[in-house]
């Protein structure tokens, strides 16, 4: 699967930008630091998703009833 793929043809896209960054120019340190920052942000995104599937089963309740 190609980068363009999984982010599309927007290449104004921070995130398009961050993953086609060159990582070679960081040191040990930034890298690090990054990857805490990333795996923040991943579990910023992934409690947003819980909270659009509970938001989400709890309409589909309420109009079950």
């Amino acid at each position: 699967m190609d980068l363009d793929d999984i982010l599309g043809a927007n290449p104004d896209d921070p995130l398009t930008a961050l993953l086609r960054e060159d990582l070679d120019r960081l040191s040990m340190v930034e890298l690090e630091a990054r990857v805490v920052a990333l795996e923040g942000e991943i579990a910023r995104v992934r409690r947003k998703i819980e909270g659009a599937v509970n938001h989400r089963a709890s309409a589909d309740a309420l109009f079950r009833s």
